[in-house]
């Protein structure tokens, strides 16, 4: 039975990885693709009001449109068009700096990513993504006592069962990052 609820976990993790793949809201869905990665370049966002992709300081869009917008770059892997929307967001943000720290780390930048990522638990200690996406570095790092802490702190801080625990969880047990 435990072998069953073992494997159950393991490929409950591998499932939703796609989820994982754009570094922010920890939502089980990936987001659906829209206009800003179908018809824009270079880090423009798609404006619906005026019809056509604009530079992203040049929208009258909330922190959190661009952050969906970031999102969406970011798990299209589109990392430096991610960092150009980033650049005219709230950088005191703790979403903001995850996500520097997240396109950083997926374009080999470790030590800047982990900048980004202490950055944003010093401003949120409890923002378990950063942690996870942290820790996920250190496993690739094969810094394993170090992902290992990063996890003990995401399941006091009541991340346990979260995308964020199980995907480090695996990469922890099994060695292998994940691609997103």
């Amino acid at each position: 039975m435990r072998l069953v609820l073992a494997s159950a976990i393991a490929i409950q993790a591998f499932a939703f990885a796609p989820a994982l793949h754009a570094a922010g809201g920890g939502g089980a869905n990936p987001p659906k693709p829209t206009n800003t990665t179908k018809k824009c370049l270079f880090g423009r966002v798609y404006d619906k009001d005026r019809g056509r992709c604009v530079k992203p300081d040049k929208t009258n869009f909330t922190q959190d449109e661009l952050y969906s917008a970031v999102r969406e770059l970011a798990y299209d892997g589109q990392f430096e068009n991610a960092q150009d929307v980033l650049r005219v967001m709230d950088q005191s943000d703790d979403r903001v700096l995850t996500y520097w720290g997240f396109t950083y780390r997926k374009m080999g930048e470790l030590e800047l990513a982990n900048v980004f990522y202490e950055n944003a638990i010093k401003a949120n200690p409890d923002n378990i993504l950063a942690r996870s996406y942290m820790a996920q570095g250190f496993v690739a790092e094969g810094r394993t006592d170090l992902a290992i802490e990063q996890w003990r702190e995401i399941k006091a801080r009541g991340g346990d069962g979260t995308w964020a625990e199980a995907s480090l969880r695996e990469a922890i047990r099994t060695g292998l990052t994940y691609s997103y």
